[in-house]
């Protein structure tokens, strides 16, 4: 989906593909029929952005076989699809039963790390609408915490590899006339938890083509404040390549029995959902949720989040809540000024089969529904906002 911004510039909004699990080229095709096409058409719309995740095997298939490439660009042409944004960050089993700590593997300290990118970068370029001329791709913000702090060494190498990634999409810029940039994206328990953690090394690497994606979930779930986050990554001169809409779990009040029992319900086994509280100490945290229920690993005299990506439309029953309005008042700051912060935008909530059980969509057609609803409420928020819909 297009929008015009008052300045005159183009802003894309998408959703993100890594809702549907998909490691081989065959499953990327099978999810462009079963589910892309299906939201666009419910959305009454010629054309859909969508966020694509393209897995190790995926994208080593498209970067062996040009055919494949150009089979693959045809038939999101034919299927009313476009794709100017890639999520980088999983690189394998997204969809495994468990996953956790495994979506941090490898990091940038890794040389498959920098060769996966490097390989988004140019399908990207291939990919791109032939009326677009940027693309952007998420990766994750370093590394997870643990082995980086321990390892002396990790700093610089991490900034090397993205260093020669610069370079790398300098010469891609060059040979195809496709801008690519990529964006590390804060998340809470990793070497840059926040926007604020990412000034540091974005400053070190220096290069316009590496910048930030802010996700909003992760952005309500360390407490960040919209404003303040945005304003210092201007401040710095860090691009915000791209931004990621969805919400965190909001209880207000988690020294409450039944607000426990209602985050209970939210603690699964497949993705990690790191929890925050903010104290007059400062910013306190588990790296599950699970954690913090049993109690004691957390103070529960503030409000906690959960870095669970709720669905935007839908925040759960109270006595819980969603950080939806942290995402308005980013969103308000991102594209709601006299010239955008970003131009592509992307739904994020990869979570649906995460939900507890009776949230949980049991058909291709009520996934299908809840995710066209998550980006009715996008496009309503940029229309509040004095953007265009375009055709």
């Amino acid at each position: 989906m297009r929008f015009r911004h008052p300045d005159g510039s183009v802003v894309h909004l998408s959703y993100c593909t890594n809702v549907h699990p998909a490691e081989t080229l065959d499953g990327v095709r099978a999810q462009l029929r079963d589910h892309c096409e299906p939201v666009r058409r419910r959305l009454g719309r010629d054309r859909l952005g969508i966020g694509l995740w393209l897995a190790r095997d995926a994208a080593r298939a498209l970067t062996n076989d040009p055919a494949e490439l150009r089979a693959l660009r045809a038939e999101l042409d034919s299927r009313g699809l476009e794709v100017v944004t890639l999520n980088g960050f999983p690189y394998e089993g997204f969809g495994a039963d468990e996953v956790k700590y495994r979506v941090y593997r490898p990091d940038w300290t890794e040389p498959d790390r920098l060769a996966h990118t490097t390989d988004l970068a140019r399908l990207l370029a291939a990919l791109l609408p032939d009326d677009v001329t940027e693309g952007t791709i998420s990766t994750l913000p370093l590394a997870w915490r643990t082995p980086y702090a321990t390892d002396p060494g990790a700093p610089r190498t991490a900034r090397t590899a993205l260093t020669t990634l610069a370079q790398r999409l300098d010469a891609l810029a060059e040979l195809t006339g496709k801008s690519i940039r990529v964006g590390l994206e804060p998340e809470p328990g990793c070497t840059v938890e926040t926007t604020a953690d990412a000034i540091a090394p974005l400053t070190d690497v220096g290069h316009e083509r590496i910048g930030i994606c802010v996700d909003t979930c992760h952005l309500a779930t360390s407490f960040e404040d919209p404003g303040t986050a945005l304003d210092a990554l201007t401040a710095a001169g860090i691009p915000v390549v791209k931004s990621q809409l969805s919400a965190a779990l909001h209880a207000e009040h988690p020294h409450l029995p039944e607000v426990r029992t209602a985050l209970a319900a939210f603690a699964e086994p497949r993705f990690l959902h790191q929890t925050r509280t903010r104290t007059a100490a400062g910013l306190r945290g588990t790296d599950d949720l699970d954690e913090a229920i049993a109690g004691g690993a957390l103070p529960d005299s503030t409000p906690w989040r959960a870095h669970f990506h709720v669905p935007l439309h839908a925040p759960p029953a109270p006595p819980l809540t969603s950080t939806l309005p942290v995402l308005h008042t980013a969103l308000t700051r991102l594209v709601g000024g006299a010239a955008p912060l970003t131009r592509h935008l992307e739904v994020e909530t990869y979570t649906w089969q995460a939900l507890p059980a009776e949230l949980r969509p049991r058909t291709r057609t009520q996934l299908a529904d809840g995710i066209a609803a998550e980006l009715t409420l996008a496009r309503d928020l940029l229309v509040d906002l004095g953007l265009k819909e375009l055709p």
